[in-house]
């Protein structure tokens, strides 16, 4: 059993360097969010926000035709892409550097011929939502610099175990996630757990105003952002979860915990990354 470090956001200070001032977007990566399946673009679309608030140079989606108009019109920077077929997706993997996988994906054949496409891809990744509902039932390991973020429900359907069995013991539960299917893991909830590179670190902050919808893949995307950035898959998972969960508390102490909404987060987010990383010398 590895022993559990607790850490918090001042513990990772300057994890990302400053940006040189010639830089340009093509230098911060390019996000494929992959998600949004009927009645689900929102969650594609907080993901895809997430991404770009968080610092990567370019973010795409590709979601269900019936949604591309909505998210574009709603935020511009973003270029969506209507896909009705996993052959529509081999262009878009080719010109992403990392994919968020997951977000309001579902789990009807279209959502299958994406994942198992994406799977496919040797991209960095981050495998959210119904994508490891899907990954459940096929039994596959995946590479090292895929980070996975199951919450306690979707760990267990991964264990073929009980939502109360993990509960019971968190940091066994995370370590055995790492040990059947490879990968970094991030084990959603209070104390949000990250097993990868022979380290358990258990998140010291959060706050139960961020239980509501679509706080998951406010995280996915802020994940995204920090592989495409140029960190590793476990420097990434331990910086956006303390990132994530530091800015829940901003969002509640400014205004109250209960009715936090997940794009509540992005302001304080983005400044607590300012402090901790600063973008400029």
């Amino acid at each position: 059993m590895i022993p559990v470090q607790s850490y918090c956001l001042d513990d990772l200070r300057g994890m990302l360097p400053p940006r040189s001032l010639n830089s340009h977007k093509g230098d911060y990566g390019h996000v494929l969010i992959i998600g949004g399946n009927h009645g689900m673009g929102g969650a594609a679309r907080m993901a895809a926000e997430a991404a770009a608030r968080l610092g990567a140079g370019l973010v795409s989606v590709a979601t269900r035709s019936c949604h591309a108009h909505v998210i574009a019109a709603q935020r511009p920077e973003l270029m969506v892409h209507g896909v009705d077929d996993d052959q529509a997706m081999t262009p878009l993997i080719e010109r992403a550097t990392v994919l968020v996988v997951g977000p309001g994906l579902g789990r009807d054949d279209w959502a299958r011929s994406l994942f198992d496409v994406a799977l496919k891809a040797e991209r960095p990744m981050v495998i959210d939502a119904d994508a490891l509902n899907l990954l459940a039932g096929m039994g596959w390991r995946v590479a090292d610099h895929a980070i996975l973020t199951p919450h306690p429900g979707e760990a267990a359907r991964l264990l073929d175990s009980s939502s109360h069995a993990v509960q019971a013991d968190r940091p066994h539960a995370v370590q055995q996630l790492r040990k059947a299917y490879g990968g970094v893991w991030v084990l959603k909830g209070a104390g949000t757990l990250i097993c990868g590179d022979g380290q358990l670190s258990a998140c010291r902050h959060g706050h139960p105003g961020m239980a509501s919808g679509g706080m998951g893949d406010v995280l996915s995307g802020m994940l995204g952002a920090l592989l495409a950035q140029g960190l590793d898959a476990p420097s990434a998972a331990r910086l956006g979860v303390a990132l994530h969960a530091a800015a829940g508390e901003e969002a509640a102490r400014v205004d109250g915990g209960r009715g936090v909404l997940a794009l509540d987060l992005l302001p304080h987010a983005r400044r607590l990354l300012e402090e901790s990383s600063p973008c400029l010398r």
